[in-house]
């Protein structure tokens, strides 16, 4: 199955890109998140708001659940909350076939 996606970095999250998300929410339907720390009151939420005010989608937030973290080299720890490459887009492929 082929998959047409775009990759935004989203450089900060106040100021957000409120038309740039708006704008690939409408045409995709459904965005991800993508974060190396809480899924709680990060981009996620950010982005969340504009979809529920701008442009209704899908949105997938990915990036460590409500948890106490860990230490140890920064790939481990990564691969660990599955946010290495491999996570991420397994994560995604998952999502887009459920």
């Amino acid at each position: 199955r082929e998959i047409d996606a775009a990759f935004i970095n989203l450089h900060t999250i106040k100021p957000l890109d409120d038309e740039l998300v708006a704008r690939y929410a409408v045409r995709t339907g459904h965005l991800f998140t993508v974060e190396e720390h809480s899924v709680i009151g990060g981009l996620g939420g950010a982005v969340a708001e504009v979809l529920c005010e701008k442009a209704p989608a899908r949105l997938t937030r990915i990036g460590v659940d409500d948890c106490f973290g860990i230490s140890g080299p920064s790939g481990e720890v990564l691969a660990y909350f599955g946010l290495s490459a491999e996570g991420i887009a397994a994560k995604v492929l998952r999502t887009l076939k459920g």
